[in-house]
């Protein structure tokens, strides 16, 4: 195998390491997922540690070694690994792991790394998440400069860390959690999710008019993900007589309350595969107000349904949509100001189709190919780096 640099590498094996793998069907998970496929489908062996639930979400990529665990309190849906147990290490010992990859800065991601260092092996680290910002949204805001002080001390001591967008990186960089940092974008599948999925009849069995002007919104229904903000943007624009119709696609602990305060709301639930990607053509806006994306792998996708994107200023959403020319980006507390672009896309149907075919063109750019070779490529430069150390080199 070449390590990026043309030369003969060592061989690569992987241990990944992260805090959901397939017990909740959520973007880091099923990219972790697409991620483990590859790597098996060009011959890296991978060897993956998680917690797991009683019933799966969903049939998940090679092979999966259970780690303890427990439910978040308030966030049962959830778990927290507790560590890496002595039958886990002694899989991992025979699996003979040439790189560690570790996905959360969690107790197992944190025991993973001290045994890398004990063990000489090169570690790196993907940024899914920002931990920082998830504490506001309950009540623990004052912890967040003790957050951060943990991201750099954990950051720090691998070899690279890969956040999914440059707005992403740059936070990284000016906060000094590291400087050896390296873009890992997200792909869309560019022929699932496309324009030519709409369906004027699935609208219309879901009980919205023709003549409405559909917002849609796709993720998790949490706090985090600003759905709040959501409500009160959508309600706004309903009670100022305009003709839209909030799309709800997603489940999650606010579901009641959205249900209970969204006005003129249609709520469809969790879907995915095709049945989403009509779900995402079949709208006419996308809205996100969420800041707490590193990337926003449902903003890609609704972009290559053929959706202008209204997003909330936010690191991951600065690097997808382009102001002005495939959707507009405003302050999450500036509800007004949400408001107003998503009006003057309701009130412009030249515009919306404009905008759409720019966030249509711009997502073709992002390839799970061209993206997932890339960070093998990535893996290989470490693995040469690592060998080079070792040797003085």
């Amino acid at each position: 195998m070449a390590d990026g640099t043309g030369q003969p590498g060592p061989e690569l094996r992987v241990a990944l390491f992260t805090g959901n793998y397939n017990y909740i069907k959520d973007g880091v998970a099923l990219t972790l997922n697409r991620l483990v496929a590859f790597l098996e489908s060009r011959g890296v062996p991978v060897l993956v540690f998680a917690p797991v639930a009683e019933s799966p979400a969903f049939a998940s990529a090679g092979e999966l070694v259970p780690v303890p665990s427990f439910a978040i309190p308030g966030r049962p849906e959830y778990r927290i690994a507790r560590g890496l147990p002595e039958t886990a290490r002694q899989r991992l010992a025979a699996f003979r792991p040439t790189l560690f990859h570790i996905a959360v800065p969690d107790i197992l991601g944190y025991q993973a790394l001290k045994l890398a260092e004990r063990w000489g092996v090169p570690v790196v680290a993907s940024y899914h998440t920002r931990y920082d910002t998830y504490l506001r949204f309950y009540g623990l805001g004052f912890l967040e400069p003790l957050g951060r002080r943990y991201l750099r001390h954990f950051y720090n001591r691998v070899r690279r860390v890969y956040p999914p967008s440059e707005s992403m990186a740059e936070i990284i960089r000016r906060d000094g959690q590291s400087q050896a940092v390296e873009i890992w974008a997200r792909g869309v599948d560019s022929s699932l999710f496309a324009p030519d999925r709409r369906s004027m009849d699935w609208r219309r069995r879901l009980g919205m008019a023709d003549g409405e002007v559909v917002i849609s919104y796709a993720g998790r229904l949490v706090k985090e993900k600003n759905t709040a903000v959501f409500m009160r943007v959508m309600n706004r624009l309903t009670a100022e007589g305009r003709a839209v119709r909030p799309l709800v696609i997603g489940d999650g602990p606010e579901l009641v309350s959205m249900k209970e305060g969204l006005m003129n709301g249609v709520f469809a639930g969790f879907l995915h595969g095709e049945e989403l990607a009509t779900a995402y053509a079949s709208s006419d806006i996308f809205f996100f107000p969420s800041e707490s994306e590193t990337f926003g792998n449902v903003t890609l996708e609704a972009m290559a349904s053929g959706l202008p994107a209204v997003n909330a200023l936010s690191s991951g959403s600065n690097s997808l949509v382009q102001e002005g020319a495939t959707g507009r980006l405003v302050s999450a507390g500036d509800e007004a100001g949400l408001a107003a672009a998503l009006a003057a896309l309701v009130s412009d149907a030249g515009l919306r189709q404009r905008m759409g075919k720019a966030a249509r063109q711009r997502a073709l750019d992002y390839s799970w190919d061209s993206i997932l070779s890339g960070l093998l490529a990535s893996y290989e430069r470490v693995l040469h780096e690592a060998k080079s150390t070792a040797h003085g080199g």
